[in-house]
């Protein structure tokens, strides 16, 4: 862990941002940027207490120092999106959590996460 897991970032579940991108394609606009996320920022520190939590292993944590430039808080504006496309996030960052440890469970991927049982 990079810092001391308080920087926090917009996690967004994918089948949210597919929805977004699919009322994209959906409406004729001839060019416009939207801005895709949850607009709910959440701590590392959070994200691996709740990981803990959902898969029920211990993480082991290597600490690093704060990365050079790192920002302390990341959100998406999502007013635009909102607006003209309808974009609703509708999973909670704990529901799309618990969802990806059960893919991720279901599809047996191995990586090297290092973590206790």
């Amino acid at each position: 862990m990079f810092g001391d897991g308080s920087p926090a970032r917009d996690y967004t579940y994918i089948d949210d941002i597919i929805q977004g991108i699919l009322a994209a394609i959906d409406h004729p606009f001839d060019f416009e940027i939207f801005n895709l996320g949850e607009s709910l920022s959440i701590r590392l520190s959070e994200v691996l207490r709740l990981l803990e939590e959902v898969s029920g292993r211990k993480p082991k944590i290597q600490n690093f120092p704060a990365q050079p430039g790192d920002v302390n808080l990341t959100y998406a504006d999502i007013s635009k999106a909102r607006r003209m496309l309808d974009y609703r996030p509708r999973t909670r960052f704990e529901e799309g959590l618990s969802e990806f440890v059960r893919w991720f469970e279901r599809n047996s991927i191995q990586l090297d996460l290092q973590v206790n049982r």
